[in-house]
């Protein structure tokens, strides 16, 4: 399976998404635990139907030491026992600022009130940076096709 276009190729794509990578180093470096961004990062990709950002991040929480369990779990975190409250509210942020069309409200304050529980105002901004550049790359992902399932842990790094 092919990309219906080549990303790489166009030069607006190309320095449109150099600019949403260099977005997302801004955010990797913050107080955000690496295992709570990815979680972030696979859930709304699982969501987007994005496999390409499924296989990216799933592969890059392996290696960066993330277990099976809990990532076989990650679509079912509500009933799951292996994630942390925190993990819990993150996730829950997430979905909801992911399925903004779903809810004529956005992310609920109850959704709001419980990521502020477990994280301060700037990590709160690092989860919305992260929760709008996932998405970003999900819809361009999704509308070109790109095949996932070769992924190397550092390949974009």
């Amino acid at each position: 399976m092919d990309a219906r276009l080549n990303l790489l190729d166009s030069q607006v794509a190309a320095k449109s998404l150099k600019h949403l990578v260099s977005a997302g180093k801004a955010v990797s470096d913050s107080t955000v635990p690496t295992a709570t961004q990815e979680l972030v990062k696979i859930r709304a990709s699982q969501i987007n139907g994005c496999g390409f950002c499924t296989d990216m991040h799933t592969k890059e929480a392996t290696h960066a030491g993330e277990t099976p369990t809990r990532l076989n779990l990650i679509a079912a975190w509500r009933e799951a026992t292996v994630f942390t409250d925190a993990e819990r509210a993150a996730l829950e942020l997430t979905e909801q600022g992911t399925r903004i069309a779903d809810a004529a409200g956005g992310v609920t304050d109850e959704a709001w009130a419980n990521a502020a529980k477990h994280y301060d105002e700037e990590q709160l901004a690092t989860l919305v940076s992260i929760i709008a550049l996932i998405n970003a790359f999900n819809r361009v992902n999704v509308i070109v096709r790109q095949p996932a399932g070769d992924y190397q842990p550092g390949r974009l790094a």
